[in-house]
Protein backbone atom coordinates (compact mmCIF):
# COMPACT_ATOMS: atom_id res chain seq x y z
CA UNK A 1 0.00 0.00 0.00
CA UNK A 2 3.00 2.35 0.39
CA UNK A 3 3.27 2.52 -3.38
CA UNK A 4 -0.44 3.32 -3.66
CA UNK A 5 -0.05 6.17 -1.18
CA UNK A 6 2.88 7.57 -3.13
CA UNK A 7 0.91 7.44 -6.37
CA UNK A 8 -2.05 9.19 -4.77
CA UNK A 9 0.13 11.95 -3.38
CA UNK A 10 1.88 12.50 -6.71
CA UNK A 11 -1.44 12.60 -8.56
CA UNK A 12 -2.97 15.13 -6.23
CA UNK A 13 0.16 17.27 -6.32
CA UNK A 14 -0.47 18.07 -9.99
CA UNK A 15 -3.66 19.96 -9.33
CA UNK A 16 -3.82 20.79 -5.64
CA UNK A 17 -1.82 23.34 -3.60
CA UNK A 18 0.99 21.53 -1.78
CA UNK A 19 0.09 23.04 1.59
CA UNK A 20 -2.77 20.58 1.89
CA UNK A 21 -1.36 17.43 0.32
CA UNK A 22 -0.32 15.84 3.59
CA UNK A 23 -3.92 15.44 4.64
CA UNK A 24 -5.14 13.71 1.54
CA UNK A 25 -4.56 10.13 2.57
CA UNK A 26 -4.12 10.41 6.31
CA UNK A 27 -4.88 6.94 7.74
CA UNK A 28 -7.48 6.85 10.43
CA UNK A 29 -6.42 5.95 13.96
CA UNK A 30 -4.64 2.96 12.96
CA UNK A 31 -3.99 -0.41 14.15
CA UNK A 32 -4.70 -0.30 17.84
CA UNK A 33 -8.09 -1.47 18.94
CA UNK A 34 -7.90 1.03 21.82
CA UNK A 35 -9.20 4.49 20.90
CA UNK A 36 -7.67 7.28 23.04
CA UNK A 37 -9.87 10.04 24.37
CA UNK A 38 -9.77 12.84 21.80
CA UNK A 39 -8.97 16.42 22.71
CA UNK A 40 -8.91 19.83 21.07
CA UNK A 41 -5.37 20.93 20.24
CA UNK A 42 -6.17 24.21 18.46
CA UNK A 43 -9.01 26.68 18.03
CA UNK A 44 -9.19 28.22 14.55
CA UNK A 45 -11.77 31.02 14.47
CA UNK A 46 -15.04 29.15 15.13
CA UNK A 47 -13.62 25.71 14.31
CA UNK A 48 -11.27 23.33 16.11
CA UNK A 49 -8.53 20.83 15.30
CA UNK A 50 -8.64 17.56 17.21
CA UNK A 51 -5.72 15.50 18.40
CA UNK A 52 -6.93 12.67 16.16
CA UNK A 53 -6.79 14.93 13.09
CA UNK A 54 -3.23 15.92 13.92
CA UNK A 55 -2.20 12.33 14.61
CA UNK A 56 -3.66 11.14 11.32
CA UNK A 57 -1.93 13.86 9.30
CA UNK A 58 1.42 13.24 11.02
CA UNK A 59 1.03 9.51 10.33
CA UNK A 60 0.44 10.26 6.65
CA UNK A 61 3.73 12.18 6.42
CA UNK A 62 5.59 9.45 8.30
CA UNK A 63 4.16 6.85 5.92
CA UNK A 64 5.16 8.96 2.92
CA UNK A 65 8.76 8.96 4.20
CA UNK A 66 8.71 5.44 5.64
CA UNK A 67 11.71 4.42 3.51
CA UNK A 68 13.66 7.57 4.46
CA UNK A 69 12.65 8.41 8.03
CA UNK A 70 15.91 10.24 8.61
CA UNK A 71 14.74 13.04 6.32
CA UNK A 72 11.98 14.02 8.72
CA UNK A 73 12.63 16.56 11.48
CA UNK A 74 12.28 15.62 15.15
CA UNK A 75 8.74 14.57 15.97
CA UNK A 76 7.95 17.74 17.93
CA UNK A 77 8.97 19.90 14.96
CA UNK A 78 7.05 17.68 12.54
CA UNK A 79 3.88 17.95 14.64
CA UNK A 80 4.12 21.75 14.63
CA UNK A 81 4.70 21.82 10.87
CA UNK A 82 1.71 19.57 10.22
CA UNK A 83 -0.45 21.57 12.62
CA UNK A 84 0.46 24.70 10.65
CA UNK A 85 -0.87 23.03 7.51
CA UNK A 86 -4.08 21.98 9.21
CA UNK A 87 -4.65 25.48 10.59
CA UNK A 88 -3.98 27.05 7.21
CA UNK A 89 -6.40 24.64 5.55
CA UNK A 90 -9.12 25.47 8.12
CA UNK A 91 -8.62 29.20 7.55
CA UNK A 92 -8.86 28.83 3.78
CA UNK A 93 -11.99 26.68 3.99
CA UNK A 94 -13.62 29.20 6.31
CA UNK A 95 -12.76 32.09 4.00
CA UNK A 96 -14.04 30.14 0.99
CA UNK A 97 -17.32 29.45 2.81
CA UNK A 98 -17.67 33.14 3.66
CA UNK A 99 -17.19 33.98 -0.04
CA UNK A 100 -19.74 31.42 -1.20
CA UNK A 101 -17.24 29.08 -2.87
CA UNK A 102 -18.98 25.78 -3.60
CA UNK A 103 -17.94 22.43 -5.08
CA UNK A 104 -20.57 20.09 -6.51
CA UNK A 105 -20.79 16.33 -6.12
CA UNK A 106 -20.16 16.04 -9.85
CA UNK A 107 -16.86 17.90 -9.48
CA UNK A 108 -15.79 15.58 -6.69
CA UNK A 109 -16.82 12.58 -8.82
CA UNK A 110 -14.60 13.89 -11.61
CA UNK A 111 -11.70 14.38 -9.19
CA UNK A 112 -12.11 10.79 -7.97
CA UNK A 113 -12.12 9.62 -11.60
CA UNK A 114 -8.94 11.61 -12.28
CA UNK A 115 -7.13 10.12 -9.29
CA UNK A 116 -8.22 6.64 -10.34
CA UNK A 117 -7.24 6.99 -14.00
CA UNK A 118 -3.88 8.60 -13.25
CA UNK A 119 -3.07 5.70 -10.97
CA UNK A 120 -4.27 3.21 -13.63
CA UNK A 121 -7.25 2.08 -11.58
CA UNK A 122 -10.97 1.96 -12.01
CA UNK A 123 -13.05 3.96 -9.51
CA UNK A 124 -14.02 0.69 -7.82
CA UNK A 125 -10.37 -0.30 -7.45
CA UNK A 126 -9.57 3.12 -6.02
CA UNK A 127 -12.46 2.75 -3.57
CA UNK A 128 -11.12 -0.62 -2.42
CA UNK A 129 -7.54 0.68 -2.12
CA UNK A 130 -8.63 3.63 0.00
CA UNK A 131 -10.70 1.43 2.30
CA UNK A 132 -7.83 -1.05 2.56
CA UNK A 133 -5.52 1.78 3.66
CA UNK A 134 -7.73 2.42 6.68
CA UNK A 135 -9.37 5.62 5.42
CA UNK A 136 -13.09 5.59 4.76
CA UNK A 137 -13.99 6.47 1.20
CA UNK A 138 -16.41 9.10 2.48
CA UNK A 139 -13.53 10.78 4.30
CA UNK A 140 -11.39 10.53 1.16
CA UNK A 141 -14.12 12.26 -0.87
CA UNK A 142 -14.48 14.95 1.79
CA UNK A 143 -10.76 15.68 1.69
CA UNK A 144 -10.85 15.87 -2.11
CA UNK A 145 -13.82 18.23 -1.79
CA UNK A 146 -11.86 20.46 0.57
CA UNK A 147 -8.86 20.52 -1.78
CA UNK A 148 -11.10 21.57 -4.67
CA UNK A 149 -12.62 24.34 -2.52
CA UNK A 150 -9.13 25.68 -1.79
CA UNK A 151 -8.31 25.54 -5.50
CA UNK A 152 -11.36 27.64 -6.30
CA UNK A 153 -10.48 30.10 -3.53
CA UNK A 154 -6.99 30.41 -4.98
CA UNK A 155 -8.42 31.03 -8.46
CA UNK A 156 -10.80 33.66 -7.08
CA UNK A 157 -8.06 35.54 -5.24
CA UNK A 158 -5.74 35.45 -8.24
CA UNK A 159 -8.45 36.36 -10.75
CA UNK A 160 -9.41 39.44 -8.78
CA UNK A 161 -5.88 40.70 -8.29
CA UNK A 162 -3.73 39.60 -11.25
CA UNK A 163 -3.68 41.00 -14.78
CA UNK A 164 -0.94 41.11 -17.42
CA UNK A 165 -0.59 43.82 -20.07
CA UNK A 166 1.08 43.65 -23.47
CA UNK A 167 3.52 46.30 -22.28
CA UNK A 168 4.65 44.05 -19.44
CA UNK A 169 5.18 41.20 -21.91
CA UNK A 170 7.19 43.45 -24.24
CA UNK A 171 9.27 44.75 -21.34
CA UNK A 172 10.07 41.23 -20.17
CA UNK A 173 11.02 39.92 -23.61
CA UNK A 174 13.11 43.01 -24.39
CA UNK A 175 14.83 43.08 -21.03
CA UNK A 176 18.61 42.45 -21.15
CA UNK A 177 18.16 40.13 -18.20
CA UNK A 178 15.52 37.98 -19.97
CA UNK A 179 16.61 34.38 -20.27
CA UNK A 180 14.82 31.55 -22.03
CA UNK A 181 14.80 27.95 -20.89
CA UNK A 182 13.63 26.10 -17.80
CA UNK A 183 15.09 25.26 -14.41
CA UNK A 184 14.20 22.63 -11.82
CA UNK A 185 14.51 24.21 -8.38
CA UNK A 186 14.13 23.39 -4.73
CA UNK A 187 14.15 25.92 -1.91
CA UNK A 188 14.25 26.47 1.81
CA UNK A 189 12.20 29.43 3.00
CA UNK A 190 12.46 31.04 6.42
CA UNK A 191 9.57 33.45 6.62
CA UNK A 192 9.47 36.78 8.39
CA UNK A 193 6.16 37.48 10.16
CA UNK A 194 4.00 40.41 9.15
CA UNK A 195 5.06 43.54 11.05
CA UNK A 196 8.35 41.87 11.98
CA UNK A 197 10.62 43.48 14.56
CA UNK A 198 14.40 43.59 14.25
CA UNK A 199 14.53 40.65 16.66
CA UNK A 200 12.13 38.65 14.44
CA UNK A 201 14.29 39.30 11.38
CA UNK A 202 17.44 38.30 13.26
CA UNK A 203 15.78 35.09 14.49
CA UNK A 204 14.78 34.19 10.93
CA UNK A 205 18.26 34.96 9.62
CA UNK A 206 19.85 32.80 12.32
CA UNK A 207 17.60 29.89 11.32
CA UNK A 208 18.52 30.39 7.65
CA UNK A 209 22.21 30.31 8.59
CA UNK A 210 21.64 27.06 10.50
CA UNK A 211 19.93 25.55 7.46
CA UNK A 212 22.73 26.59 5.09
CA UNK A 213 25.36 25.28 7.50
CA UNK A 214 23.52 21.94 7.65
CA UNK A 215 23.49 21.66 3.85
CA UNK A 216 27.16 22.61 3.59
CA UNK A 217 27.86 20.07 6.31
CA UNK A 218 26.48 17.28 4.14
CA UNK A 219 22.76 17.18 4.92
CA UNK A 220 20.65 16.30 1.90
CA UNK A 221 18.91 19.45 0.63
CA UNK A 222 15.50 17.78 0.67
CA UNK A 223 16.03 16.70 4.27
CA UNK A 224 17.15 20.22 5.19
CA UNK A 225 14.02 21.69 3.60
CA UNK A 226 11.83 19.31 5.59
CA UNK A 227 13.68 20.19 8.79
CA UNK A 228 14.12 23.95 8.46
CA UNK A 229 11.77 25.42 5.83
CA UNK A 230 8.40 26.88 6.81
CA UNK A 231 7.11 27.15 3.22
CA UNK A 232 3.92 25.24 2.40
CA UNK A 233 5.98 22.77 0.35
CA UNK A 234 8.47 22.09 3.17
CA UNK A 235 7.27 18.55 3.82
CA UNK A 236 7.64 17.84 0.10
CA UNK A 237 11.34 18.63 0.37
CA UNK A 238 10.94 22.18 -0.91
CA UNK A 239 10.68 20.92 -4.50
CA UNK A 240 9.43 23.71 -6.79
CA UNK A 241 9.45 21.50 -9.89
CA UNK A 242 10.28 22.73 -13.39
CA UNK A 243 9.57 26.35 -14.15
CA UNK A 244 10.67 28.74 -16.86
CA UNK A 245 13.44 31.12 -15.94
CA UNK A 246 11.12 34.04 -16.64
CA UNK A 247 8.84 32.76 -13.85
CA UNK A 248 11.60 33.06 -11.25
CA UNK A 249 11.52 36.28 -9.20
CA UNK A 250 13.94 38.71 -10.89
CA UNK A 251 15.91 39.17 -7.67
CA UNK A 252 16.91 35.48 -7.78
CA UNK A 253 17.61 35.06 -11.52
CA UNK A 254 21.24 36.23 -11.43
CA UNK A 255 21.96 33.90 -8.53
CA UNK A 256 20.40 30.92 -10.30
CA UNK A 257 22.30 31.81 -13.48
CA UNK A 258 25.56 31.46 -11.57
CA UNK A 259 24.74 27.97 -10.28
CA UNK A 260 25.45 24.60 -11.87
CA UNK A 261 23.05 21.67 -11.41
CA UNK A 262 23.40 20.42 -7.85
CA UNK A 263 24.74 23.75 -6.53
CA UNK A 264 23.14 25.54 -3.60
CA UNK A 265 22.91 29.32 -3.30
CA UNK A 266 23.81 31.42 -0.33
CA UNK A 267 21.11 33.06 1.78
CA UNK A 268 18.89 35.35 -0.31
CA UNK A 269 16.75 38.03 1.33
CA UNK A 270 13.34 38.33 -0.34
CA UNK A 271 10.19 40.30 0.47
CA UNK A 272 8.73 37.49 2.60
CA UNK A 273 11.87 36.21 4.30
CA UNK A 274 15.13 34.39 3.68
CA UNK A 275 15.62 31.80 0.94
CA UNK A 276 18.18 29.15 0.03
CA UNK A 277 17.87 27.75 -3.49
CA UNK A 278 19.18 24.57 -5.06
CA UNK A 279 19.45 24.25 -8.84
CA UNK A 280 18.58 20.63 -9.62
CA UNK A 281 18.66 20.70 -13.45
CA UNK A 282 18.24 22.95 -16.51
CA UNK A 283 16.56 22.62 -19.91
CA UNK A 284 17.38 24.73 -22.97
CA UNK A 285 14.57 26.33 -25.00
CA UNK A 286 13.62 24.69 -28.28
CA UNK A 287 12.14 25.94 -31.52
CA UNK A 288 8.35 25.68 -31.42
CA UNK A 289 7.00 24.29 -34.71
CA UNK A 290 3.30 23.47 -35.08
CA UNK A 291 1.19 22.04 -37.90
CA UNK A 292 -1.62 24.26 -39.14
CA UNK A 293 -4.47 23.24 -41.43
CA UNK A 294 -6.59 25.15 -43.94
CA UNK A 295 -10.06 23.72 -44.42
CA UNK A 296 -13.68 24.57 -45.16
CA UNK A 297 -16.88 23.01 -43.98
CA UNK A 298 -20.62 22.77 -44.39
CA UNK A 299 -22.60 22.28 -41.16
CA UNK A 300 -26.21 21.08 -41.13
CA UNK A 301 -27.89 21.45 -37.74
CA UNK A 302 -31.08 19.66 -36.73
CA UNK A 303 -33.84 22.08 -35.73
CA UNK A 304 -37.55 22.24 -35.05
CA UNK A 305 -38.06 22.27 -38.80
CA UNK A 306 -35.37 19.69 -39.59
CA UNK A 307 -35.22 16.40 -37.72
CA UNK A 308 -31.93 14.65 -36.97
CA UNK A 309 -32.64 12.12 -39.71
CA UNK A 310 -33.48 14.85 -42.21
CA UNK A 311 -30.31 16.75 -41.28
CA UNK A 312 -28.23 13.65 -41.94
CA UNK A 313 -29.96 13.09 -45.29
CA UNK A 314 -29.47 16.74 -46.32
CA UNK A 315 -25.75 16.52 -45.50
CA UNK A 316 -25.49 13.32 -47.55
CA UNK A 317 -27.27 14.94 -50.50
CA UNK A 318 -24.90 17.93 -50.40
CA UNK A 319 -21.89 15.60 -50.24
CA UNK A 320 -23.14 13.74 -53.32
CA UNK A 321 -23.66 17.03 -55.21
CA UNK A 322 -20.06 18.07 -54.43
CA UNK A 323 -18.37 14.74 -55.11
CA UNK A 324 -20.53 13.25 -57.89
CA UNK A 325 -21.96 16.31 -59.60
CA UNK A 326 -18.92 18.52 -58.97
CA UNK A 327 -21.02 21.42 -57.71
CA UNK A 328 -19.18 24.32 -56.11
CA UNK A 329 -18.41 23.69 -52.41
CA UNK A 330 -18.23 27.39 -51.62
CA UNK A 331 -21.64 28.19 -53.12
CA UNK A 332 -23.31 25.23 -51.41
CA UNK A 333 -21.77 26.33 -48.09
CA UNK A 334 -23.10 29.89 -48.51
CA UNK A 335 -26.58 28.61 -49.38
CA UNK A 336 -26.87 25.75 -46.87
CA UNK A 337 -24.37 25.81 -44.03
CA UNK A 338 -25.68 26.61 -40.55
CA UNK A 339 -22.27 27.67 -39.24
CA UNK A 340 -22.61 31.43 -38.81
CA UNK A 341 -18.84 31.95 -38.52
CA UNK A 342 -17.92 30.39 -41.89
CA UNK A 343 -21.03 30.22 -44.14
CA UNK A 344 -20.65 33.69 -45.66
CA UNK A 345 -17.02 32.88 -46.49
CA UNK A 346 -18.03 29.79 -48.42
CA UNK A 347 -17.30 27.58 -45.41
CA UNK A 348 -13.68 28.77 -45.18
CA UNK A 349 -12.30 28.05 -41.68
CA UNK A 350 -8.95 29.76 -42.31
CA UNK A 351 -5.67 28.39 -40.98
CA UNK A 352 -5.95 26.69 -37.59
CA UNK A 353 -4.16 24.30 -35.27
CA UNK A 354 -5.52 20.83 -34.73
CA UNK A 355 -7.52 21.48 -31.58
CA UNK A 356 -8.88 24.92 -32.46
CA UNK A 357 -12.19 23.63 -33.86
CA UNK A 358 -12.59 20.81 -31.34
CA UNK A 359 -11.04 17.37 -31.09
CA UNK A 360 -13.35 15.65 -33.61
CA UNK A 361 -12.69 18.07 -36.46
CA UNK A 362 -9.02 18.09 -35.48
CA UNK A 363 -8.83 14.31 -35.79
CA UNK A 364 -10.64 14.31 -39.12
CA UNK A 365 -8.55 17.02 -40.75
CA UNK A 366 -5.32 15.41 -39.54
CA UNK A 367 -6.26 12.10 -41.17
CA UNK A 368 -7.22 13.65 -44.53
CA UNK A 369 -5.11 14.60 -47.54
CA UNK A 370 -5.03 18.03 -49.14
CA UNK A 371 -8.06 18.41 -51.40
CA UNK A 372 -9.91 15.46 -49.85
CA UNK A 373 -13.59 15.85 -48.90
CA UNK A 374 -14.92 13.88 -45.97
CA UNK A 375 -18.22 11.99 -46.05
CA UNK A 376 -20.72 13.57 -43.61
CA UNK A 377 -19.86 12.96 -39.96
CA UNK A 378 -21.74 13.90 -36.82
CA UNK A 379 -20.72 16.03 -33.86
CA UNK A 380 -22.71 17.62 -31.07
CA UNK A 381 -23.28 20.60 -33.38
CA UNK A 382 -24.77 18.59 -36.24
CA UNK A 383 -23.57 16.99 -39.49
CA UNK A 384 -20.33 18.20 -41.09
CA UNK A 385 -18.83 17.97 -44.56
CA UNK A 386 -15.14 18.90 -44.35
CA UNK A 387 -12.64 19.63 -47.09
CA UNK A 388 -8.96 19.94 -46.26
CA UNK A 389 -7.41 22.62 -48.48
CA UNK A 390 -3.84 22.54 -47.22
CA UNK A 391 -1.41 22.13 -44.34
CA UNK A 392 1.79 23.83 -43.28
CA UNK A 393 4.42 23.75 -40.56
CA UNK A 394 4.60 27.12 -38.82
CA UNK A 395 7.29 28.49 -36.55
CA UNK A 396 5.39 29.61 -33.46
CA UNK A 397 8.48 30.32 -31.36
CA UNK A 398 7.74 34.05 -31.09
CA UNK A 399 4.07 33.55 -30.25
CA UNK A 400 4.88 30.78 -27.80
CA UNK A 401 7.48 33.05 -26.18
CA UNK A 402 4.84 35.76 -25.75
CA UNK A 403 2.33 33.27 -24.38
CA UNK A 404 4.92 31.90 -21.97
CA UNK A 405 5.93 35.41 -20.92
CA UNK A 406 2.29 36.25 -20.21
CA UNK A 407 1.92 33.07 -18.19
CA UNK A 408 5.20 33.64 -16.36
CA UNK A 409 4.28 37.18 -15.34
CA UNK A 410 0.82 36.01 -14.34
CA UNK A 411 2.18 33.10 -12.32
CA UNK A 412 4.69 35.32 -10.57
CA UNK A 413 1.98 37.84 -9.69
CA UNK A 414 -0.36 35.02 -8.66
CA UNK A 415 2.23 33.49 -6.33
CA UNK A 416 2.84 36.83 -4.67
CA UNK A 417 -0.87 37.69 -4.52
CA UNK A 418 -1.82 34.41 -2.84
CA UNK A 419 1.15 34.55 -0.50
CA UNK A 420 0.06 38.05 0.55
CA UNK A 421 -3.50 36.77 0.93
CA UNK A 422 -2.37 33.92 3.21
CA UNK A 423 -0.17 36.20 5.29
CA UNK A 424 -3.08 38.59 5.79
CA UNK A 425 -5.38 35.67 6.57
CA UNK A 426 -2.95 34.44 9.20
CA UNK A 427 -2.44 37.79 10.86
CA UNK A 428 -6.15 38.68 10.99
CA UNK A 429 -7.47 35.34 12.22
CA UNK A 430 -7.96 34.02 15.72
CA UNK A 431 -5.82 30.92 16.25
CA UNK A 432 -5.12 29.55 19.71
CA UNK A 433 -2.88 26.53 20.28
CA UNK A 434 -4.04 24.78 23.46
CA UNK A 435 -1.19 22.29 23.81
CA UNK A 436 2.03 23.97 25.02
CA UNK A 437 4.41 21.58 23.27
CA UNK A 438 2.73 22.39 19.93
CA UNK A 439 3.35 26.13 20.27
CA UNK A 440 6.13 27.45 18.06
CA UNK A 441 9.22 29.14 19.47
CA UNK A 442 8.98 32.87 20.01
CA UNK A 443 9.74 34.96 16.94
CA UNK A 444 8.64 32.29 14.50
CA UNK A 445 6.22 33.02 11.65
CA UNK A 446 4.62 29.66 12.31
CA UNK A 447 0.88 29.48 12.84
CA UNK A 448 1.48 27.32 15.88
CA UNK A 449 1.25 30.34 18.16
CA UNK A 450 -1.62 32.45 19.37
CA UNK A 451 -2.82 34.92 16.75
CA UNK A 452 -4.88 37.94 17.56
CA UNK A 453 -8.57 37.85 16.83
CA UNK A 454 -9.96 39.54 13.77
CA UNK A 455 -11.10 43.12 14.46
Amino acid sequence: MKQIFALFLLTVAVAIPSMAQAQLLAPQNASSGMQPIDRIVAVVEDDVILQSELNDAVAAIQQQYASQPGQLPPIDVLRRQVLDRLVLMKLQLQRADDQGVRVSDAEVDQAVQNVASQNKMSPDQLHAAVEQSGLSFAAFRQQLHDQLVVQKLHQSVVHDSVSVTNSEIDNLLNSPSYKAGEVHLAHIQISIPSGATAADIQTAQNKAEQALAAVKGGMNFKAAAIRFSDAPDALDGGDLGWRRIDEVPPAFVDTIDSLKPGDVSGILHGPTGFHIIQLIATRAPSKQMVTEYHARQILIRPSELLSATQAQQKAQDLYNRIVNKHEDFSKLAKDNSNDDTTANAGGDMGWFQQGDWGSLIGQKVDQMKDGEISPPFQSEAGWHILQRLGSRSTDMTTQVARDQARQAIGNRKADQAYDDFLRELRSNSYVKILVPELQAPAGSDSLSTDSKASP
